[in-house]
């Protein structure tokens, strides 16, 4: 058996962060896309010179950083940019998660959550996933706390989560759903229930191995991921 990978998603305002915050009390590894993809274009970095290049200098905000939103305007609007993009950015990604990964790997750690914002839209990570987990919550709450948390109208709250992949949809995808519609204290009984699904799982009985595996070098362990994860 080998160490497995956990797909992580929800929706807007579904209340994502809320079980990632449990899962972290929990002590389990959490490996965040989104910040990734922040990382991956501060400036100075392979993929931020590669962007400059193709969009040009208008992008930039004043201290040097790419300005998401103008940026975002761009490719919405130009589905090849969008695809120029994705060829700059998602290796740069991929290669920082397998770092995380690896990392996990050489500690011993039994599962990885990769924390994924589009992971059922995309579709293409999933097949790496041997679990998916939604956070879910009912549409009535969806939008009134979706209001609340930015001050929106219910127009313009509906249209946000109206462009978004409907958490009925990506509930037919996932494996585990975690139900975020009541009171916080519901929502981490559920995500204690999950932890101690996957911990008991006999999925990754070699993690008490790992730390001696490691020992067999760092060539040998990138091999092992690469076939495992790539493959």
């Amino acid at each position: 058996s080998t160490m497995f990978l956990v797909g992580l998603s929800g929706g807007i305002a579904s209340g994502k962060s809320t079980v990632v915050a449990v899962l972290r009390e929990l002590g389990c590894a959490v490996i965040d896309a989104d910040a990734i993809a922040r990382h991956v274009v501060q400036p100075h970095s392979k993929a931020h010179q590669q962007i400059l290049q193709h969009f040009g200098t208008e992008i930039l905000l004043e201290n040097g950083e790419i300005n998401r939103e103008a940026l975002g305007n761009i490719i919405f609007s130009q589905p090849e940019k969008r695809q120029l993009l994705n060829s700059i950015t998602h290796p740069e990604i991929l290669k920082e998660m397998l770092k995380q990964v690896l990392k996990y790997f050489v500690l011993g750690y039994r599962y990885v959550i990769l924390d994924i914002p589009l992971l059922f839209e995309t579709r293409g990570l999933t097949r790496f996933m041997k679990y998916t987990v939604l956070v879910y919550c009912d549409p009535p709450t969806q939008l009134v706390r979706l209001m609340k948390r930015s001050g929106l109208g219910a127009a313009e709250a509906e249209a946000r989560i109206g462009s978004q992949l409907p958490l009925e949809e990506k509930r037919k995808w996932a494996t585990h759903v975690i139900d975020n519609s009541g009171d916080r204290e519901s929502t981490r009984r559920q995500v204690l229930r999950l932890h101690t699904r996957l911990e008991d799982s006999l999925d990754f009985l070699w993690a008490r191995l790992a730390v001696g595996t490691a020992l067999a070098g760092f060539g040998g362990l990138v091999f092992l991921l690469i076939r495992h994860f790539i493959s």
